[in-house]
């Protein structure tokens, strides 16, 4: 009686078996990663030394959009790209395209992480408000790729406010396909970021002047 038992169970497990290699392979998922905008053409800036150290507060992000799925609108339903990541969370990406953003193309300023790190005398407050692909011409039309983000510029001990803006950027994609949306995203971030570099360098600067007053 045993023996037969053990052998169902062999048979059973074999049957199993054959069953799991008969399912289809899903698709493997596409990875995509965002660069930080290249170097800016630019000549003169501030010797390394003679640098204003500007400290990176932690930068809020939307949850929805914060992890490695690629968020989308279509009116007010929000969804995924099916079958396609971030090679890693949207808010890293973003985080380090930012660094090198103002590696690449500050003039005046140089960025630190952490509040208050270094003894910096400025804080970069950023709170990203939308970071999505956007639907308004239909579910079958391709989109637009929208970026908001409120920054402040705040003097540190004091917390005075130095300076405050909106940022927002609307590329639309050359067409509905994650080849064409990927690029439209890496535009969309290239010129934000390039707004802000520009931005947080002539408001520190003037900051810089005015306290030397």
């Amino acid at each position: 009686m045993k023996k037969l038992s053990l052998l169902a169970l062999a048979a059973a497990s074999a049957g199993l078996a054959g069953c799991v290699s008969l399912l289809p392979k899903s698709e493997p998922v596409q990875l995509y990663r965002l660069s930080p905008p290249a170097a800016a053409a630019q000549a003169g800036g501030a010797p390394e030394a003679a640098r204003i150290d500007v400290a990176l507060a932690p930068t809020e992000f939307p949850r929805a959009a914060a992890g490695d799925r690629i968020l989308t609108f279509t009116g007010p339903e929000a969804a995924y790209i099916a079958d396609a990541r971030w090679v890693a969370p949207a808010q890293i990406l973003f985080v380090e395209a930012l660094d090198g953003a103002f590696s690449n193309q500050a003039r005046n300023v140089r960025l630190q992480a952490g509040r208050g790190e270094h003894g910096a005398p400025l804080i970069l407050d950023l709170d990203v408000r939308e970071f999505a692909a956007r639907y308004d011409n239909g579910a079958n039309a391709a989109p637009t790729i929208v970026l908001s983000m409120d920054a402040k510029l705040v003097r540190f001990p004091d917390r005075k406010l130095i300076g405050e803006r909106t940022i927002r950027v609307e590329q639309r994609a050359n067409e509905n396909r994650v080849r064409a949306i990927v690029p439209a995203y890496q535009a969309a971030m290239d010129q934000a970021l390039g707004e802000l570099v520009g931005w947080t360098d002539a408001t520190a600067t003037a900051g810089a002047a005015a306290a030397q007053r």
